[in-house]
């Protein structure tokens, strides 16, 4: 689901971020600026039920209700700010303004590869990747470690922010090639 989230996020061309965050926690809120511009009270979960209905009877008809919704979560992610959904696919809002938490540190490197045959992962900083929602996706990742983010450029670059700890850093993986 999260790929097809991904490829709508590229296709509509206006850039986005996406933060996946763990079902039934609230330690993301530290990490976000209140209040939500677009908190969703109760979490919209129409990609739940959909990801979750047995479409055997009419698989078109599910297939296309589907495709609707995955359009429509991922457009939300061109507004200013980010959209949060769990990893049930439940919408929590969108419009959301990432912060570092007081007392937590900056992240000021992340570990970058591209899936490509013989590539290496790289040490850059946040800032070579891209603008705003580049840092503070790397930001999000770092201080919330159970949690993803996804940001798509309005360049059609497509990179995944995770913490690694194996790595004992964010890592950001390039997937644009991926997605095409």
């Amino acid at each position: 689901m999260l790929i097809r989230l991904a490829v709508s996020m590229r296709a509509h061309k206006r850039g986005g971020t996406l933060l996946v965050v763990p079902a039934g926690t609230e330690a993301w809120r530290e990490s976000i600026v209140r209040p939500v511009a677009y908190a969703i009270e109760p979490p919209f979960t129409e990609l739940t039920d959909l990801v979750l209905e047995d479409t055997e009877e009419d698989p078109l008809r599910g297939h296309d209700a589907l495709g609707r919704v995955v359009d429509a979560v991922a457009g939300l992610t061109a507004v200013d700010g980010a959209t949060v959904i769990t990893d049930r696919y439940e919408v929590l809002g969108f419009g959301v303004k990432i912060r570092r938490p007081d007392g937590r540190p900056l992240v000021e490197r992340v570990a970058l590869s591209e899936p490509i045959a013989g590539g290496a992962a790289a040490v850059v900083a946040p800032l070579q990747l891209g603008g705003t929602r580049h840092s503070s996706a790397a930001q999000f990742a770092q201080d919330q470690p159970d949690a993803v983010a996804l940001v798509a450029s309005q360049d059609g670059r497509f990179t995944i922010f995770a913490w690694s700890p194996r790595e004992g850093m964010v890592h950001a993986h390039r997937v644009e090639t991926l997605l095409m």
